[in-house]
């Protein structure tokens, strides 16, 4: 047990970290990506962003497709923790996809609208630019569900697939997120027309791991908050992980009942619209990346992608979870040459 003294001591050490942390806390910048682009495209709330690297490796373009959950700066969150900024440093031409804000106009959106409609608009302005007939996709989490989708319904269109944390088994022992919404009702849940909020699934995601996403973290922080590079680490975070937009209702709805409960990636029966998804249609390259401790997309889940497709197939396992495979350090220095050293060896 600690002397009086002692507990003295740490409240007074923990009082200086804080004074010294907010001095801090006015020079930090907000969450919004850190590398140029060019708006090339736009459609409704979409913006179809360009980076362009200093040299070419010869690669065909790149297009991420990123979650509709959350926003796709995670890719380029900060100077040195960029995925982005990563895949240009190897010469790569890249453009991501910004779904935007969805409004009150857009609750009935369905998946068709997102993967038939905006994703294969962005694929033609691509082939359009490039005057390419293929392209590659990298779909990161429930991109990769979406790039899934699409390249199976389009294979002429796609040259290579990279699929990031990419959910394909939903029914895993390891997913919990996926235990939890089996009973769910989606017809009443996502029953009106209006997006559902943001902030509510934030919440369900946090209580994944709630002692270390509610409690631990911000607990953790205060030892770094002198450090203003620990510091803007940890604001960029939180700034992300609340800025989340709405969801488009019947997307939702759609995206649990054919994915989450009904698993129908493995089954065979997934439909986008009337147009049914069957993945032995994949038959160009694929290079499929899972964290080996992601608790939102469990590694058993990315990997059963494997069995499914109809072209060649390789995996590529990193050390670390569903976040860190963008932005800690040992990512830097790992996916962005795997994902580069990858496209240019498939160029051909």
């Amino acid at each position: 047990m600690l002397s009086k003294a002692q507990l003295l001591n740490e409240l007074a050490a923990f009082n200086q970290h804080l004074l010294e942390g907010a001095s801090t806390l006015p020079l930090l910048p907000q969450a919004a990506g850190v590398t140029p682009y060019e708006v090339v495209y736009a459609e409704d709330k979409l913006q179809l962003l360009y980076y362009q690297p200093e040299y070419s490796n010869g690669a065909a373009p790149l297009l991420i497709v990123y979650a509709l959950v959350n926003r796709p700066y995670m890719t380029d969150l900060q100077q040195g923790r960029s995925l982005i900024q990563g895949l240009l440093a190897q010469g790569q031409e890249v453009y991501l996809i910004d779904w935007g804000y969805p409004d009150k106009l857009d609750g009935l959106l369905s998946l068709a609208d997102y993967i038939n409609g905006y994703l294969d608009q962005c694929v033609q302005v691509l082939l359009h630019r490039h005057s390419l007939q293929q392209i590659s996709l990298l779909g990161v989490c429930q991109g990769g569900v979406l790039s899934l989708c699409y390249s199976a319904l389009n294979p002429h269109k796609v040259k290579n697939l990279i699929t990031m944390v990419t959910p394909v088994n939903f029914h895993t022992r390891h997913n919990v997120l996926s235990h939890w919404v089996q009973s769910m009702d989606m017809g009443t849940l996502c029953c009106s027309s209006l997006p559902v909020a943001g902030q509510a699934l934030n919440k369900v995601f946090s209580n994944l791991k709630p002692y270390q996403l509610n409690v631990s973290k911000y607990l953790a922080v205060v030892s770094n908050l002198p450090q203003s590079s620990a510091l803007e680490s940890f604001i960029l975070m939180e700034q992300w992980i609340t800025d989340s937009p709405d969801l488009a209702s019947v997307a939702l709805r759609e995206f649990v009942i054919e994915f989450f409960q009904g698993n129908k990636l493995i089954t065979g029966e997934a439909k986008i619209g009337e147009c049914k998804v069957d993945l032995a249609q994949l038959n160009m390259p694929i290079l499929n990346i899972y964290a080996t401790e992601d608790h939102i997309v469990p590694p058993e889940s990315s990997k059963a992608l494997g069995a499914l497709i109809g072209g060649s197939y390789e995996e590529f396992s990193f050390k670390g979870g569903h976040i860190g495979i963008y932005v800690s350090s040992k990512a830097q220095s790992q996916v962005p040459v795997k994902i580069s050293n990858w496209l240019v060896e498939h160029s051909h």
